[in-house]
């Protein structure tokens, strides 16, 4: 590819937007970077026309807020600052690198075991969260949480994570007393299961000898797996990865991801949720 020189101003403006097509977002910008003509050409509609996902308009028209843009270029950066959709019930962004979609399942978008059970959940409003309300963990004995998706609502050709995004309350109680057990499959993949402690990652815990037997003889009752942290997050909330996968775009499977914890048959509560989080991983 030509890149300075006098060469440059000899390629028609259609050719140079045509290889910036075949770009990325970020290439995009770069490539602006180089000379006046290229910047020109890199804010045209018909570049940015190329990263914006095929079906934008049908995701705009299900924006809760309806989209203000003046060019292309606009709309796909007002896309990956997030917008809420299906009446506030999900999120959608892109990202900024690559274009690739992103979603966050709110809690009420979520299949909980007795969630509309005031006696177990408790259903709120807190400012940290981009949703209306989330779901906060009174007692119970079954925790139990399911979200679900289709492929073709994602970028093809991705690999994606999906994420449980949480809060742990200062009043917990029995989360980590035993691992919950945490899956994802697609289609009809077998599932991938793996486990994780429901704990801050900052937390320590002072155990006796008696609890620390106990705990051995609940760990044993959890299926085996790859055991995933706790990270937190630039937003304040926390996250367990629930798995990866890889979306062909072949098809319109469903992706199935759960948190499990039943096998303790121990009270437990303090779970703050605010949904699971499908973005692609770099």
């Amino acid at each position: 590819m030509v890149a300075t020189g006098e060469h440059l101003h000899d390629l028609p403006e259609d050719c140079i937007s045509s290889i910036i097509c075949l770009t990325s977002p970020r290439d995009a910008l770069k490539l602006s970077l180089v000379s006046s003509i290229f910047r020109s050409v890199a804010e045209l509609d018909c570049v940015w026309d190329a990263f914006l996902p095929s079906d934008w308009q049908h995701i705009a028209t299900k924006s809760v807020t309806p989209l203000k843009f003046s060019s292309k270029r606009d709309l796909f950066f007002s896309l990956c600052n997030s917008i809420l959709i299906d009446d506030g019930n999900k999120s959608f962004a892109l990202d900024k690198l690559t274009g690739k979609k992103s979603y966050v399942m709110s809690a009420k978008e979520l299949s909980i075991l007795y969630g509309d059970e005031p006696t177990h959940w408790n259903w709120k409003a807190i400012p940290e969260s981009r949703f209306a309300e989330v779901a906060e963990l009174k007692t119970i004995c079954r925790l139990e949480i399911q979200g679900k998706m289709k492929t073709g609502d994602l970028s093809p050709n991705t690999t994606y994570g999906a994420y449980l995004l949480m809060k742990i309350s200062d009043r917990s109680f029995g989360l980590d007393s035993i691992p919950s057990e945490i899956s994802i499959s697609v289609g009809d993949q077998e599932s991938v299961s793996s486990t994780a402690y429901l704990r801050h990652p900052k937390s320590k815990k002072l155990e006796s000898l008696f609890y620390r037997n106990r705990v051995e003889t609940l760990k044993a009752r959890v299926n085996k797996g790859e055991e995933k942290m706790v990270r937190e997050r630039e937003d304040g909330w926390l996250e367990i990865e629930i798995g990866e996968f890889f979306n062909g775009g072949n098809g319109d499977e469903e992706i199935i991801m759960k948190l499990m914890e039943v096998k303790g048959y121990h009270i437990k509560g303090g779970l703050i949720i605010e949904g699971i989080e499908l973005r692609p991983k770099h």
